[in-house]
């Protein structure tokens, strides 16, 4: 299945050849009454990802084991590595064998795929370029560190290396095109993987990068800023007139921005050049700083919030941007992205935690997708441990629940959280409905100790009274919410569901000690249950 393409379509490419005619609806991504949503076949879709390690995605009998084994875990979507050195292991000439096999297996287990272009770099490096790339650093510049040592790492001012990089993005795009459109297994590409300057000093110090460097700001970056003033924090000079340095505008964040307006332009070159081919939505995907990291101990200049408006003038191919999360402070990142205009995706995260985080994204955050990083490391589903029995569960019953938590999505009428021992908050509450749903972390009886580590609830209110809770390792308590009024609140049953023929059915009603007495939700510490809770007010004093 065309294996192999003459160099002389790619010398097309790169003298602008002319874009097929478009005319079926394609993927896209709105945010809508708050909500962030993935539009596919016309309809809202949620992301029940996973990502795959990295050497995960090399040959096609990887995908004939790993996508049947995800499937069965209620995976509904993989994100898997499409490399460079791979699709284009000589100069003009292209195998898309090994992604062709992916992208059939994937169909044949009624899953779709997001690919991660591993181009120019990843996770800030450039192992994945090809040999032909890697070889040739007069063509292919590399950057420089500041003391004076060139690194294994392309450089974003290497004109020549766009172009190729552009060439090869479009290739695959144009192949999407042809082998994928009319099914669209295929939903979304990310270009590039965690971008920015893993160096000393966290700037290319090369002799080309310190002339720009002492260049002027360019023009549409300064009226990026004069139009978003409160988006870069304090600049060093207001930047109200042309002729300002990098470090006139920015100050002390001067690397920093001058490393993300490169790296933006360049990847908008790479993107623009795919989307002519096949425009399904695009995305960057940024690695967080840890706490105390400094600018190149951390990939200086990557898409961060701080850094959106000079990525959104640099690249306006890109669609959004999303965090690879995998600190303690999960909820203040997506929070931090949601609030520079972008959907809450999480396209790569901690696997321990992956249980918990799809409720928070799904309830809290109203996103459209999740994905832990290295989901075919889970164990075969012959033996089964308890960390992939949480993500089957949780799955399955997010992928049950798929058009209520939608249609709460966009009425307002769903909450989440999660919960940790190692957080500083023992107890957390929300309000909905008129009702507060206090939780904190189920402990075992007599013991009193904790019964898990970690606890999580998604709540979505269905009438006025009732409340559908999917959850593991909390204890809920449901109180009146005083900003409603001056009632009391009391418990009028709790019903363990299934859902069996299209139909969510109580299997247990849950009462004496599996209700504390009448007093509150006792999730099981270990499984993922979906939960009917029915609830009723009483003034006070009665």
């Amino acid at each position: 299945m065309k294996a192999l393409i003459h160099s002389a379509l790619v010398l097309g490419l790169a003298l602008g050849a002319l874009p097929q005619a478009r005319t079926q609806t394609l993927p896209r991504v709105r945010i809508q009454n708050g909500a962030s949503q993935l539009i596919v076949d016309g309809k809202p879709f949620l992301i029940l990802g996973g990502e795959l390690g990295n050497s995960s995605a090399g040959t096609a009998a990887q995908a004939d084991s790993i996508l049947p084994r995800l499937a069965r875990l209620h995976l509904n979507t993989v994100l898997m590595p499409v490399a460079w050195d791979q699709l284009e292991p000589a100069e003009g000439h292209f195998d898309y064998s090994i992604l062709d096999h992916w992208i059939a297996v994937a169909r044949q287990q009624h899953m779709h795929l997001v690919l991660l272009w591993f181009g120019s770099w990843k996770n800030a490096f450039s192992e994945y370029a090809p040999k032909w790339v890697l070889s040739n650093t007069r063509r292919f510049p590399r950057e420089v560190s500041a003391d004076g040592q060139p690194l294994e790492i392309l450089s974003p001012l290497g004109e020549q290396t766009a172009k190729a990089d552009a060439i090869a993005f479009a290739m695959l795009m144009r192949h999407l095109h042809d082998e994928d459109s009319a099914q669209q297994t295929v939903l979304m590409i990310q270009v590039e993987n965690e971008i920015g300057c893993h160096c000393l000093g966290g700037r290319d110090r090369s002799a080309l990068a310190n002339r720009l460097f002492q260049q002027p700001v360019p023009a549409p970056l300064l009226q990026a800023l004069r139009a978003h003033p409160s988006a870069w924090p304090a600049p060093a000079t207001h930047p109200d007139a042309a002729g300002h340095t990098w470090m006139d505008v920015f100050g002390d964040r001067a690397d920093e921005a001058f490393m993300a307006w490169f790296y933006g332009r360049f990847v908008d070159e790479v993107a623009a050049a795919g989307k002519r081919e096949y425009d399904l939505p695009l995305y960057m995907n940024a690695e967080l700083p840890a706490p105390f990291e400094r600018p190149g101990e951390y990939p200086s200049g990557g898409p961060y919030p701080i850094e959106q408006v000079i990525y959104r003038a640099a690249a306006p191919s890109i669609d959004f941007y999303a965090p690879d999360i995998y600190w303690p402070d999960f909820e203040h990142w997506v929070e931090d992205y949601q609030a520079q205009g972008n959907p809450a995706f999480v396209p790569e995260a901690r696997i321990d935690l992956a249980p918990y985080y799809p409720l928070y994204i799904f309830g809290e955050a109203r996103g459209f997708g999740y994905s832990p990083f290295a989901v075919d490391s889970l164990p075969e589903n012959g033996a089964p441990d308890q960390l992939s029995t949480q993500i089957a569960d949780g799955y399955q019953a997010l992928s049950e629940l798929t058009s209520q938590i939608l249609q709460a999505q966009q009425n307002h009428t769903i909450r989440a959280m999660v919960l940790h021992a190692f957080s500083p908050r023992p107890a957390r509450t929300l309000a909905l409905g008129g009702f507060l749903f206090r939780a904190s972390l189920a402990r075992s009886w007599p013991s009193n100790k904790l019964a898990s580590n970690n606890g999580a609830m998604l709540v979505m209110q269905i009438t006025h009274d009732e409340f559908y809770v999917l959850g593991s390792g909390l204890r809920v308590n449901f109180l009146r919410d005083p900003d409603t009024d001056n009632r009391v609140a009391g418990i009028a049953s709790i019903e363990q569901l299934a859902y069996q023929n299209g139909k969510w059915i109580a299997t247990d009603v849950l009462n004496g000690d599996q209700s504390d007495q009448g007093r509150g939700l006792l999730m099981d510490a270990h499984v993922f249950q979906v939960y009917r809770v029915r609830l009723y007010t009483i003034p006070q004093g009665e």
